[in-house]
């Protein structure tokens, strides 16, 4: 909360510098701040402002901005960009950075770039480019420290000293055979404090956490959140090192799965750009509202069938929405913790009907709970004992069956091979809406008319 905050209070400080023509002082503050922070800000702006800000932006910074910022606003900017603007921004990247941005960048950049790299950061980029985006080898970096094992702690002190520098998140040195065979880890800790003279071998860990090539990017930053990584090898089905993965990669995975998650509960999964043109977002948008238009319909048909009952008891008419609202609120908060379980490995077909069986008690006991409220209500309102018991059993049935759909929905999903937060919220509410109206109107049917 403190670190949006500020966000905030720099937009507002900038905002205003460009409203008042300051670009001078606007440049200085785009300067003092941090690539992912010139991103947010970036993000934040509307796009006549953006632009301007975007041109105050240091030229060999261009490319980390471009990195943090996300795909929509990132291919928007490269399309604007000159050849040499390009070259400049993203010349300077490290391998891993450059992978996730080259193929963004025009077939002419692109080449320049190739062509100025020498014969082993040109492998090093083929490597991890010969990888899906979304697996370990898309995601890690190639610039790992190795060691042999039979040489000495003193030995690799003195190798270090001579590289004169170490990749960022270096927390352990990755050792190896001349093969390149993954043997184990030898932890800095371990070279500073253990005696010179002892080999690798006695002193490495065998036991650390080895990524494969081909896993998920989303299982590798379970393995870093339930171990607490910073860094962990890479290797390929034979076990021979391909690279290494560190705690910056990840986090960027977990948050871009959080946001994923979050945009796909509304089926906007595609709408990053929250200042994007209106009429892509209205085009994103109109897919799910036209879905939500076929419900909808479904649960008019419903209220139809039961008009003339509605025509008779003009109190039904009023009290529909509660029933709908009730069991589709129910739904969402089965459906939201359904979603972030089995987005975290908590949840899967071995649990799903213990987990069915525990939402279904609780919409039991908050249906029992609420529809006394609510019946209560009904007959101080209308002053009608029948219709309160009614309500009472339309509102117990629609949150028992909110909490099967919201439980159900996204485990089915999932079977098919589809996203389960892809609009789970509208399949959820035709369900809750349809079930809600059919029974509160049939139960009238049968017991007020």
């Amino acid at each position: 909360m403190i670190e949006n905050e500020k966000s905030q209070k720099r937009l507002k400080i900038f905002r205003k510098k460009l409203h008042t023509k300051d670009y001078n002082s606007a440049r200085v503050q785009l300067k003092e701040l941090h690539s992912a922070e010139i991103a947010l800000l970036l993000e934040s702006l509307p796009a006549n402002e953006r632009n301007i800000a975007w041109s105050m932006v240091e030229p060999d910074q261009g490319g980390d901005v471009l990195l943090e910022v996300n795909d929509d606003l990132r291919a928007d900017f490269i399309r604007e960009m000159q050849h040499a603007e390009l070259i400049i921004a993203t010349g300077h990247l490290e391998t891993d950075d450059l992978a996730d941005i080259l193929p963004d960048l025009p077939d002419s950049v692109t080449t320049e770039l190739l062509q100025s790299m020498d014969f082993q950061d040109r492998r090093r980029l083929e490597s991890v480019l010969s990888y899906p985006e979304d697996t370990a080898g898309g995601l890690m970096n190639t610039d790992a420290v190795t060691v042999r094992p039979d040489v000495s702690l003193d030995v690799v002190l003195r190798y270090l000293r001579l590289r004169g520098s170490v990749p960022d998140m270096t927390d352990s040195l990755i050792v190896v055979d001349r093969d390149d065979r993954y043997f184990g880890l030898l932890l800095i800790t371990d070279l500073l404090i253990k005696l010179p003279q002892q080999q690798v071998a006695d002193v490495m860990m065998t036991t650390s956490s080895v990524i494969q090539v081909t896993d998920l990017d989303t299982d590798v930053a379970v393995m870093f959140e339930h171990r607490d990584l910073v860094s962990a090898p890479v290797v390929d089905a034979a076990g021979k090192l391909v690279g290494r993965i560190t705690i910056d990669d990840v986090v960027d995975v977990i948050r871009d799965e959080a946001d994923q998650s979050l945009m796909n509960l509304s089926g906007v999964q595609e709408e990053a750009d929250v200042f994007g043109p209106v009429t892509v977002t209205a085009r994103r948008r109109g897919i799910w509202l036209g879905v939500n238009l076929l419900t909808v319909l479904v649960a008019s048909w419903v209220i139809g069938l039961f008009e003339t009952t509605i025509e008779r008891l003009v109190a039904l008419a009023v009290l529909m929405p509660i029933v709908a609202s009730m069991g589709g609120i129910a739904g969402s908060q089965t459906l939201t913790i359904v979603v972030r379980g089995m987005a975290l490995g908590q949840i899967g077909q071995s649990n799903a009907l213990k987990l069915m069986s525990k939402e279904l008690c609780v919409g039991l006991m908050n249906g029992l709970l609420w529809s006394i409220v609510i019946a209560a209500i009904a007959v101080f309102w209308f002053e009608d004992h029948n219709l309160g018991l009614v309500i009472a059993l339309a509102i117990i049935i629609n949150l028992l069956v909110g909490a099967f759909a919201g439980a159900t929905i996204p485990l089915v999903m999932s079977r098919l091979g589809a996203d389960p937060a892809l609009g789970g919220s509208v399949l959820l509410t035709a369900v809750t809406d349809a079930v809600g109206f059919f029974v509160f109107l049939g139960l009238a049917s049968l017991y007020l008319v």
